[in-house]
């Protein structure tokens, strides 16, 4: 009875000290995270920051008969439903080509990792210069006898998003990638050469199976990133774009300078839960996928 005692004593304690040493960490995230939300979940569900008179889901019925957030939304999911996959499939294609024994791999290597290092500011100018009605692309088309294009201005303009956001990404996700190839069991590997696998048997019931969480983590940062590709597109066309380009962040901007809060509170919300909604999915089909795999 005493041992019970004493062992449910230091578990107290134990579990006393954990909280002190956590306590700053929950203390920040209280204050700049879950209390900051809980107050847009609150103003999407008045009808003013004056009045405070709850209405529920009066606002998020006013928001999806919005044109603006439905063209945002729109453009949004077009926008990462390309630029993610891209991002993953590519840089698992530079990882794997990088594993190979091939000329200049350090070089290549700088070559994807060097744009982490450039400012924003410095790549928007660089687009600014190739695909500005008179930069180098279009130059470069005039010698074989193509018209001019406006790229940021026609329906070509997601294109261009779509090329720097890969391009500010891939060298990041390409790391990733590299250092999940690297805990792959060589074991493995040399136990399906001595099989006589084919290099494409080996890729998708080795090397892919234990890159799924790899996988995972690289697809949730892309998502995320695509979903701030907000900053690029400002600098590039300001706050009213060509409408292809206009994301839900022109509309929170927007709607934010018109001090319109239970439209923007309405929107936060419903981009976090469908945040939720992809995240919880993408580790539905990891678990799925990888089931089967050692940890």
């Amino acid at each position: 009875m005493k041992k019970r005692k004493l062992n449910l004593k230091e578990r107290t304690i134990d579990l006393l000290k954990s909280l002190c040493f956590l306590s700053p960490s929950l203390l920040g995230v209280g204050v700049f995270f879950i209390v900051p939300f809980g107050v847009v979940v609150y103003y999407s569900l008045i009808d003013g920051v004056g009045s405070k008179n709850f209405v529920f889901l009066q606002n998020f019925i006013k928001l999806f008969d919005n044109s603006a957030f439905l063209m945002a939304a729109k453009n949004t999911l077009s926008f990462s439903a390309v630029a993610v996959p891209l991002a993953v499939v590519l840089a698992m294609g530079l990882a794997l080509m990088l594993e190979c024994r091939i000329p200049l791999k350090s070089q290549f290597r700088t070559f994807f990792l060097s744009p982490m290092m450039v400012p924003v500011a410095s790549v928007v100018l660089i687009w600014q210069v190739l695909f500005n009605y008179n930069g180098t692309i279009n130059e470069f088309l005039m010698l074989f006898g193509a018209d001019k294009i406006d790229w940021l201005q026609s329906d070509y303009c997601q294109i261009v998003v779509i090329i720097l956001f890969l391009w500010k990404n891939l060298g990041y996700n390409m790391i990733l990638f590299m250092a999940g190839l690297a805990n792959i069991p060589k074991e493995l590997l040399e136990v399906a050469d001595v099989e006589g696998a084919s290099e494409t048997y080996k890729f998708f019931n080795i090397k892919l199976r234990y890159l799924s969480p790899t996988v995972l983590f690289v697809t949730i940062l892309s998502l995320i990133n695509s979903f701030k590709v907000f900053r690029e597109v400002y600098l590039l066309t300001g706050d009213y774009p060509y409408e292809k380009l206009y994301m839900l962040q022109h509309f929170m901007n927007n709607t934010f300078r018109s001090l319109d809060y239970q439209k923007l509170s309405a929107a936060a919300v419903v981009m976090a839960l469908v945040m939720v909604v992809l995240i919880a999915l993408l580790f539905i089909a990891e678990d799925w996928f990888g089931k089967d795999v050692e940890g």
